[in-house]
């Protein structure tokens, strides 16, 4: 099984990434292509530049979801959306192919210092990545980041990390029928 993972950030500090490294810790057996939107740096997307035709990386990316089973991602939330690196990916990437995530299973997270979790940005990406062919198996906020999250244990609130694991599964599960 090849797993597509990325954080919807391009920070150094990336709580997002910091929460998909722990979750890889329960994928060791499968071939893991951990990509970083850093990598994926393009002018913001118009359409005057799509005149001009698409910028590599939007291709690139496309052909990482292409060559995956499945897809983790944790979203990065910036104002209560999408991170502007994120959303300049998935814009160059759309006007390729609509069908972005390709019918992919998807376990989705988010994270963020406040109480939330990153619930603004999950509930966009729950309810609009299907339109754009994500098959999201299941979703995962984790709330005040801070205090809940260890850098070295993980995530160290019980009742949080019980419900992670569960998705966890849940989505191994989901993906080995798939």
């Amino acid at each position: 099984m090849n797993i597509l993972v990325f954080a919807g950030s391009t920070s150094s500090t990336s709580i997002n990434r910091e929460l998909v490294k722990f979750v890889l810790k329960d994928f060791q057996d499968e071939d893991v292509n951990f990509i970083d939107l850093n990598d994926f740096n393009m002018p913001v997307f118009s359409v005057d530049l799509e005149k001009k035709g698409f910028p590599d990386e939007a291709h690139r990316f496309l052909k990482a979801i292409e060559e995956c089973d499945a897809i983790i991602c944790s979203l990065a939330e910036h104002n209560r959306s999408y991170s502007a690196a994120f959303k300049n990916v998935f814009d160059w990437a759309s006007r390729i192919n609509v069908k972005v995530f390709q019918n992919k299973p998807m376990l989705l997270m988010s994270t963020s210092p406040g109480g939330y979790g990153g619930g603004n940005v999950m509930n966009t990406a729950k309810t609009f990545f299907p339109q754009f062919a994500a098959d999201v198996k299941d979703t995962f906020s984790l709330p005040k980041f801070y205090e809940n999250f260890d850098l070295e244990s993980g995530v160290i609130n019980p009742e949080l990390l019980k419900e992670l694991q569960e998705k966890i599964e849940n989505f191994k599960i989901q993906i080995k029928n798939s």
